[in-house]
């Protein structure tokens, strides 16, 4: 089921694909703590990379932005945005112009790249200030990172929290930011997964070139919650989300083993938490709200 946003003004490319739900707050983290720990690598499975660790990251290749970070390659983008941790809320045939052909396999693909690198401090002040406007002084960046690829319109993902627990996702490119939600804090009180352990902000995919889409998302878990992985398609590997201030985030650049005629729907993806003991409390790929028709 489609929803429509809240605001009539909202960009023709956001799309809704479930019911809304209900958010909690949690205590915010200063923006100069931001380049501490904001990374996350393409490691093991089941490996926790929380902010309070030491985290690893490999850099993506590309040339230095302004700022002094380093900006991925970009390519033709068609972005795609959903608060349902699928990368994409169309799912229908492709209609070409030889007529309408199936869709490609959504798990026939490979995952290319799923680490990212911190966001300086300074280019992230820059950064929610074009994404919340006037309201920027009242948030504090708890995860801040560039992607491993960039798109003409994005390079990384911020969250930030003000002191009311009220989340704001921004997408970046450079030292700008944007947000696809009216307003930004548009994502609270919207989707929690059953059980109510984790809530789902904004997945989006694009096109970044060379046959590869970049799928990137981020969302908020509660106190019950010690480590978050992702995982992609039916693939059984899971990669550590990073994790910070109640908030969570992780990006990856994958190539589908077929090229897509028009549109690629991209694979399902999944988000796990596991508890201090290392139990699985909740798993995305099982949870009703996502698997019921």
């Amino acid at each position: 089921m489609k929803i429509a946003p809240r605001d009539d003004t909202a960009p023709s490319h956001r799309r809704w694909a479930v019911p809304l739900g209900v958010a909690a707050g949690v205590s915010a983290v200063s923006v100069t703590a931001v380049a501490l720990f904001g990374a996350m690598g393409d490691t093991e499975a089941h490996r926790t990379d929380r902010a309070d660790g030491a985290l690893s990251g490999t850099s993506p290749t590309g040339a230095a932005s302004p700022d002094g970070d380093t900006t991925p390659g970009a390519g033709p983008a068609s972005p795609s945005v959903s608060p349902s941790g699928s990368a994409s809320g169309e799912t229908g045939p492709i209609r070409s112009s030889k007529g309408t052909t199936p869709s490609p396999d959504s798990d026939a693909f490979r995952i290319n790249k799923a680490t990212t690198t911190p966001i300086k401090a300074g280019t992230v002040a820059k950064i929610l200030s074009s994404c919340l406007g006037p309201d920027a002084s009242r948030f504090h960046a708890v995860l801040a990172v560039r992607t491993p690829a960039a798109s003409p319109s994005t390079d990384g993902v911020v969250v930030a929290v003000d002191s009311a627990g009220q989340y704001a996702q921004c997408a970046s490119k450079g030292a700008k930011g944007s947000s696809p939600d009216v307003p930004p804090t548009f994502i609270n009180d919207r989707l929690w997964g059953t059980g109510r352990l984790i809530e789902y902000f904004d997945t989006t995919q694009e096109a970044v070139g060379d046959g590869q889409y970049l799928v990137s998302g981020a969302g908020h878990y509660t106190s019950d919650v010690d480590r978050i992985t992702v995982s992609y398609g039916d693939k059984p590997k899971e990669y550590p989300a990073l994790m910070a201030g109640g908030a969570f985030a992780y990006a990856a650049t994958l190539t589908p083993d077929t090229p897509p005629d028009r549109h690629y729907p991209g694979p399902r993806v999944s988000v796990h938490a596991y508890d201090a003991s290392g139990k699985e409390i909740y798993d995305q790929a099982k949870d009703p709200k996502f698997t019921s028709d």
